[in-house]
């Protein structure tokens, strides 16, 4: 009778995410993607024409909210795709998310902040673009900032640090304003894990209506949400001044492992090796110290950004091997 060699295994690789739930050997699959182009349309996007904060105090914030309508006389839709700010104090607070749809008569509200950093009139705009008739709309604002004596104000009230990866850091600039009167401050004290303070010293004399910078740095030690904050004491009648920080610790390299599965070979066999390679084609490495009785294999010992390519093999009793199998890929994040 023939000799009979085991039979090579069909193999599928799977790049799976430690910790995410399921994962089946899933080929990958390829398509195509497509795309679209709203034109415009004879619709008008109205708003008021300005928008004026008038005096606020150094170092404080005011929001005020400015209402974008879809003012159609045909029915149509208006795409808002995109909102830009300009002018030192002026900045775009809360509102929706873009691209935002606008249904016929619908309205939107965007919160608008003033933030004088000295004394004086402030000018600055919004632009807005959109699908509509008018698609860029542009919308004055302005401020006048103004000095209280014997106050100081800390710039801006709340610092953001978005999402910073774990082990790295980012950074973030405040002031100090004085009023009409020169203020000294003598300390500070902060809270909050992975916030510090650097770039002042103290005591620090602040003259009137001029401002000291500080640095405030984000260095998260773990993942996820952190909050702080720094209180500066003085001789100001409004002393402590505070500053409040937030942000988000992230992971940049989440634990990676490829997951391989294979039909069984219909000859008689003990097990299956599994040979992995960086290159199409081999030269390729083995992966298991002896035959897997199995019919699936997980590969942990892999880096960020890599290509690997892997086949496998069916041994028989006598310790003779198939073949190599079809070559699976596993492209690492």
């Amino acid at each position: 009778m023939p000799r009979q060699y085991p039979l090579m295994p069909v193999l599928m690789a799977t790049c799976l995410l430690i910790g995410c739930a399921g994962g089946t050997g899933i080929a990958p699959s390829s398509g195509t993607a497509t795309h679209s182009q709203t034109s415009a349309v004879p619709s008008t996007l109205a708003a008021a024409s300005s928008l004026a904060f008038g005096n606020i105090s150094v170092g404080t914030t005011k929001t005020d909210a400015l209402v974008l309508s879809n003012q159609t006389t045909d029915g149509s839709s208006i795409i808002v795709s995109a909102i830009n700010v300009a002018g030192t104090g002026f900045a775009l607070g809360s509102g929706p998310s873009l691209p935002q749809t606008l249904a016929a008569g619908q309205s939107m509200s965007l919160n608008v902040t003033f933030s004088p950093l000295s004394a004086g009139a402030a000018s600055g705009s919004i632009s807005v673009s959109s699908n509509a008739a008018n698609p860029s709309l542009s919308v004055l604002l302005s401020g006048d900032g103004q000095l209280v004596a014997g106050q100081i104000n800390v710039s801006p009230a709340n610092l953001n640090f978005g999402n910073v990866a774990v082990g790295s850091n980012t950074a973030q600039t405040g002031a100090l304003i004085a009023g009409s009167t020169s203020i000294t401050v003598s300390s500070a004290a902060w809270s909050g894990q992975g916030f510090s303070v650097s770039g002042i010293t103290f005591p620090v004399t602040v003259p009137s209506g001029q401002s000291v910078l500080f640095t405030v740095t984000f260095a998260p030690e773990s993942a996820g949400s952190a909050a702080g904050s720094i209180s500066f004491l003085s001789n100001a009648t409004n002393s402590p001044a505070v500053e409040s920080f937030a942000g988000d610790g992230t992971q940049t390299s989440p634990p990676y492992t490829v997951s391989l599965s294979w039909d069984a070979s219909t000859s008689d066999v003990t097990g299956y090796n599994v040979y992995r390679g960086t290159q199409s084609g081999g030269p390729y490495v083995k992966l298991t110290s002896s035959p897997q009785p199995g019919t699936s294999y997980v590969d942990s010992a892999i880096q960020d950004g890599s290509t690997y390519f892997y086949v496998s093999t069916s041994v028989n009793s006598e310790g003779e091997e198939s073949s190599y199998s079809n070559q699976a890929t596993a492209a690492i994040p």
